[in-house]
C-alpha cells in the first residue's frame, strides 16, 4: 500500500464569478489593512483594468502606492525595483493586477519583504521561514493560474534562466478570478494563456505525485478547455467562454500546485528565461512533443486525457488513445493560432540546445515527470519542437 501522505495548497480565500471584484472590499475591511503597493504593468495601466482597483481602494480609503514596471517575463531587477517601490511608500500589503508576470513579481515582493535578501536566496523548494506580507491577486488572464499557486517564476537576467519558487508561503491571501476583467485580452494571448491551463493539467495528471483530488480535477479542466478556449479565441465577448476558461484555468492550477508539473514546464522556462519569449507559446509548441515522450511510459494517463478532451476510444488499444490524445492537443493548438514549432520563434537558435537541455534538467518542475530523461533525451524533444 501506497504509505506516501499530501498537502493540499490553494488561497484561503478565492472569490469567483463575473462581476466579483467588488466583493474583495469586505475582506480589506476586515484585515485592517493601510496602504497597498499595486503591481501590474503599463499596458494593463494604459487600458484601464488597474483604475478598476485603485477605484476600489479609493471607496474604502485605502492608500496605494502604484508599481507598474512589471516585464513579461518578470526579471531579479524587477523584484528588486519593487521591493524599493514597497519600502519607500511603506504599504503593508500587495496587491497583484494582470497574469502570470504581475502576480510573481508581486509574489517576490512580498516573499522577500517579511524574509529579507535576495529572490535568488528562495530558488527551489520551501526555502522561507516567514510567510509573505499579505497578497491580493486578482487575475485578468486565464492562463497561469499564478493568482492561486504556490509556484513563483523569475527570470535571473545574470545566467539567463528562469527561477522556480516553489514555496508556500507565496500562495497569495486572497485570489480574485473575475471573467469581466478578462474580455479585454487580445486572441493571441486568449490562445497562449488557455494553452498553458491545459498544459497546467495534463503534466499535473501524468505527475508523479498525482493523487486521487488532483487527478479529477485536473480531467475536468482538460474538459473545459477542449470546450471553451476555441470560442474564447474566436469571440472575447463570449462571457460563458470567458468564465468557463476562468474556471478550467482555476482547476488546472490547483492540479498542479499539488501535484507539480514536468518537463513540458522545465524546459519552457529554459526557452523564456534565454529568449525571452512568452511563457504559454513554448509550453503550447512543447506540450505534445513532450507527451508523446511520456506516453510511453503512461498510456492510459494519456487515454483518460483523449476521452476528456472529447475524443472517441472506444475500441482502441490504450496506446491508440494516448495517441489520440497527442492528436487532439496538436488540433487545439493550431485551430486558436499557435506558432507550428520553435522555428517560427524569432529568437530561437538551436546552436542553444545543450545549454537549454543542461538548465532544463535543473529545473524543479522536471522532477515530477513520470519518466526521467537523459540530457541527450531533453535535446531531442527540443529538436523534435523545431
Amino acid at each position: 500500500m501506497d504509505k506516501r501522505s499530501y498537502g493540499f495548497f490553494m488561497p484561503p480565500v478565492t472569490i469567483m464569478g463575473v462581476s466579483c471584484l467588488e466583493d474583495i472590499s469586505e475582506y480589506i475591511q476586515s484585515m485592517g489593512l493601510r496602504k497597498a503597493l499595486l503591481v501590474s504593468d503599463k499596458g494593463l495601466v494604459q487600458i484601464g483594468l488597474t483604475k478598476k482597483v485603485t477605484d476600489l481602494l479609493d471607496k474604502l480609503n485605502v492608500a496605494y502606492a502604484i508599481f507598474d514596471e512589471v516585464h513579461p517575463n518578470p526579471t531579479v531587477s524587477n523584484v528588486k525595483a519593487g521591493l524599493v517601490a514597497l519600502r519607500n511608500n511603506q504599504c503593508d500589503f500587495v496587491v497583484s493586477v494582470g497574469g502570470g508576470s504581475p502576480h510573481d513579481c508581486a509574489k517576490a515582493i512580498a516573499l522577500v519583504a517579511t524574509n529579507g535578501g535576495s529572490i535568488v536566496d528562495y530558488e527551489g523548494i520551501n526555502k522561507s521561514a516567514k510567510i509573505s506580507l499579505p497578497l491580493i491577486a486578482i487575475n485578468t488572464t486565464s492562463g497561469t493560474a499564478s493568482q492561486m499557486t504556490r509556484f513563483c517564476i523569475i527570470t535571473d537576467e545574470a545566467r539567463k534562466v528562469k527561477m522556480a519558487i516553489v514555496d508556500w508561503h507565496v500562495t497569495a491571501t486572497i485570489a480574485v478570478d473575475d471573467a469581466e476583467l478578462m474580455v479585454a485580452m487580445p486572441k493571441a494571448l486568449t490562445a497562449a494563456t488557455g494553452m498553458d491551463a491545459l498544459t497546467h493539467a495534463v503534466e499535473a495528471y501524468v505527475s508523479i505525485t498525482a493523487t486521487p483530488v488532483t487527478d479529477c480535477i485536473a480531467l475536468k479542466a482538460v474538459e473545459l478547455v477542449a470546450l471553451y478556449l476555441r470560442k474564447a479565441v474566436e469571440n472575447g465577448n463570449d462571457m460563458k467562454a470567458r468564465e468557463m476558461m476562468t474556471y478550467a484555468e482555476y482547476l488546472a492550477g490547483m492540479a498542479f500546485n499539488n501535484a507539480s508539473l514536468g518537463y513540458v514546464h522545465a524546459m519552457a522556462h529554459q526557452l523564456g528565461g534565454f529568449y525571452d519569449l512568452p511563457h504559454g507559446v513554448c509550453n503550447a509548441i512543447l506540450l505534445p512533443v513532450v507527451s508523446e515522450y511520456n506516453a510511453k511510459v503512461v498510456p492510459k494517463r494519456f487515454a483518460d486525457i483523449a476521452k476528456a478532451m472529447g475524443e472517441n476510444i472506444q475500441g482502441l488499444s490504450v496506446e491508440e488513445a494516448a495517441d489520440k490524445a497527442i492528436t487532439a492537443i496538436h488540433k487545439i493548438s493550431t485551430d486558436v493560432g499557435i506558432p507550428r514549432g520553435l522555428r517560427e520563434l524569432s529568437k530561437f537558435d538551436k546552436k542553444d540546445i545543450p545549454t537549454l537541455a543542461v538548465n532544463a534538467l535543473k529545473d524543479a518542475c522536471g522532477l515530477t515527470n513520470p519518466k526521467q530523461a537523459s540530457l541527450e533525451e531533453i535535446q531531442d524533444i527540443y529538436k523534435k519542437a523545431i
